[in-house]
């Protein structure tokens, strides 16, 4: 079955994962902009990354057949420092037309700390101004529910913001009900040990329906499986779904929400050329 990973962090990944999803159908992955591993110590390493992500990440994926998207911002770990996040913002202009750019993402909180909600607003100014769509990062389990809450309440008392063209991620049984009855989409992250697991996802999916959600892998420095989608359809199919009801959330969700921004210009698979080994057919674009 062909899918798209809504979030997937390809640079944290060796090139032989993007084969191994081209191999189990992902025609499309988006990658949101998060953290190094370390905390960048300036806008001008934000501006190499924002360089990497629309120039030889797009470049790698291609040599797999998969068309790469992404996202620009300043992460909610290191939205804490609100001087270099301002600097950051400064610089995200000068990549908002890049021909794979969906808009400003993963924003949120991590901590749901005061300079943390700032810059959230900031950033969510910022794609409103530039009329972007927007993807966010929700905290981890043990404030989970508690900065959602407080990111949808920001979101709503901003009446320029679309909840059709912002995408609640990392949601789970605490926290789907949130996102989803204020209009807003929403992902499920599926983590081996974290977040969400396959099976997980799929009661979620039997509790709450399949409108406006979707499945991504995440696949960043940690335990974490870039075939997790595919690893979601099995389960799926192994309680008896139809295969109608799980390409809906794994394919026409995704692409259903991606099409919002101008610069998704999707080809689907009866357009696209035979895949091929991952073996360069061009040089890589380097990070300026």
């Amino acid at each position: 079955m062909y899918f798209i990973d809504p979030h997937v962090h390809m640079i944290s990944r060796v090139t032989d994962d993007y084969e191994r999803m081209a191999r189990m159908g992902c025609l499309a992955i988006s990658e949101p902009a998060f953290w190094a591993g370390f905390d960048r110590g300036s806008a001008d390493g934000f501006r190499d990354y924002f360089h990497h992500l629309t120039g030889f990440e797009p470049t790698r994926a291609k040599w797999s057949g998969i068309q790469h998207y992404t996202w620009l911002c300043i992460n909610a770990k290191e939205a804490e420092n609100v001087s270099l996040s301002r600097e950051v913002m400064s610089v995200i202009p000068e990549f908002i037309d890049k021909p794979n750019v969906l808009g400003i993402g993963e924003i949120g909180l991590n901590k749901n700390t005061r300079n943390e909600a700032t810059i959230f607003a900031e950033q969510v100014d910022l794609a409103v101004r530039f009329g972007q769509s927007i993807l966010i990062h929700t905290p981890h389990l043990r404030d989970k529910y508690k900065g959602t809450r407080m990111i949808v309440d920001m979101l709503l008392a901003d009446t320029r913001v679309e909840p059709e063209r912002t995408l609640i991620d990392h949601v789970e049984e605490h926290t789907v009900r949130l996102a989803k009855e204020e209009g807003f989409w929403c992902a499920m992250t599926l983590y081996p040990t974290t977040k969400c697991t396959p099976a997980r996802a799929a009661d979620i999916i039997e509790m709450y329906g399949d409108e406006r959600i979707m499945v991504n892998s995440a696949g960043d420095w940690g335990p974490s499986n870039p075939l997790a989608v595919p690893d979601f359809v099995q389960e799926m199919r192994r309680r008896g779904h139809p295969d109608s009801k799980i390409k809906k959330i794994v394919y026409d969700n995704p692409l259903e929400f991606f099409s919002q921004s101008k610069h998704f210009n999707f080809q689907p698979p009866d357009t696209l050329a035979a895949r091929t080994n991952p073996v360069p057919d061009e040089e890589p674009v380097p990070v300026k």
